[in-house]
């Protein structure tokens, strides 16, 4: 059994809305905590935190990331925005090629983490439509189904060197500090709210404190390793999603936005991410017995939006 207090914690990634609630919930567990970053401290970094640079493209010294309890690998390229050509080689090539550099190191290391728990995504599975989606479920068709794939094998290294090594497949993560919830309010508050495409694509979603608790969980629970999924044990339609959203801001939610529209206006990053269907179950969370704060979406969103 792994225990927080006085564990030394390796966190990349660590700038966006995960990360501003993932540091101070380790923190007051006892972590102490060191951030990977490209530029050294960050504009929301702490006077108790140590860093250490780095560049995700090059090869990193194995005894700069040597004599951690734990590493918990975040970074990435944001998929948001037109997938031009370059922007998805960034997507990959932040992914994958930062991994395995940051697994080969891990698994140089003299002193190596009893844990390394990888970000992924559920875009791993494709679009699959009504599908009910696990951990064993094959891999999916379409850019980010490849992303996963990928991102995910780069951390061989790190399982290959006897490293538990999870990797934690997110869903739509829901939070107050950004990410995809704060860029679907404003049309809502605007009274242009509705359904995306037909609404009914499955949309996994989960609370940012409940993938904060699920990091927690798999870095005490040995048997976790693996592919893990981090969704709520109920996903819902896009068409109930629109609704529970217009319900907690009480605005309507009666403008659809056509699929043709999706695709014209936003590419292959509005037919994958926005059309695509993922019915996603956390299998594993489940059976090792985690005690999900939000299982349901409307508990969810009113305890963001209306706090």
């Amino acid at each position: 059994m792994y225990a927080l207090k006085s564990s030394r914690i390796l966190v990349s990634g660590a700038s966006g809305p995960i990360g501003a609630t993932l540091l101070p919930s380790l923190k007051s567990n006892g972590a102490r905590i060191t951030r990977l970053t490209r530029n050294g401290a960050t504009s929301n970094s702490t006077a108790d935190e140590e860093h250490i640079s780095w560049d995700p493209e090059q090869t990193i010294a194995p005894q700069a990331v040597s004599g951690f309890d734990a590493v918990i690998h975040l970074a990435g390229e944001t998929i948001a925005g037109r997938w031009t050509e370059a922007k998805k080689a960034k997507i990959l090539n932040s992914r994958v090629v930062g991994t395995r550099n940051l697994a080969q190191a891990l698994a140089q290391t003299r002193e190596k983490p009893g844990v390394f728990v990888c970000a992924s995504a559920i875009g791993y599975y494709g679009h699959r439509g009504d599908e009910l989606l696990w951990e064993q479920s094959p891999s999916g068709t379409g850019f980010l189904a490849r992303v996963c794939r990928e991102w995910e094998a780069a951390t061989a290294p790190a399982e290959q060197a006897g490293i538990r090594t999870a990797r934690t497949r997110f869903g739509v993560v829901l939070s107050p500090q950004g990410g995809a919830l704060q860029k679907m309010q404003l049309p809502f508050k605007l009274g242009l709210g509705g359904n995306i495409g037909d609404g009914r694509q499955w949309w996994s979603w989960i609370d940012v404190q409940d993938l904060v608790g699920a990091i927690h969980h798999i870095l005490k629970t040995d048997l976790l390793q693996g592919p893990v999924n981090v969704v709520a044990p109920r996903p819902v339609t896009n068409a109930e999603f629109t609704q529970t959203l217009a319900r907690a801001l009480s605005r309507p939610a009666i403008l659809p936005v056509p699929a043709f529209a999706v695709k014209l206006l936003l590419g292959q990053m509005g037919e994958e991410v926005l059309l695509g269907s993922q019915r996603v179950e956390p299998s594993k969370l489940i059976s090792s017995g985690y005690p999900f704060r939000f299982r349901e979406l409307r508990a969810s969103l009113d305890a963001i939006l209306n706090p």
